[in-house]
């Protein structure tokens, strides 16, 4: 599936039933969106990923094994995990 970044670049894809979901890089997206988002079949987006801390972005994602969650990591230390079908945040906590 071709997909095109939002506002920055691409740095994962990862192929769900649903669609992609989508990582861009954070350098220079805008602040009071998410840069994590799951891109439908059609092509439209489906959610953004909820922000444990509306200032931080997300660095890495992965899905975990259960295959309805995934896990993220922020930029301000949040190790999260996130609902796969809405994108909700389902419980964070923070490490430094």
């Amino acid at each position: 599936m071709n997909v095109e970044a939002l506002y920055t670049k691409i740095d994962k894809m990862i192929q769900v039933n649903a669609g992609v979901i989508v990582l861009e890089n954070p350098t220079g997206f805008p602040h009071n969106e998410a840069n994590l988002y799951l891109v439908g079949l059609n092509g439209k987006i489906i959610w953004k990923a909820e922000k444990p801390d509306p200032n931080t972005f997300f660095t890495r994602v992965k899905l975990n094994d259960d295959g309805r969650t995934f896990s993220a990591y922020t930029l301000n230390g949040h190790a999260c995990e996130l609902d796969l079908k809405s994108g909700r945040l389902i419980s964070f906590t923070t490490f430094r």
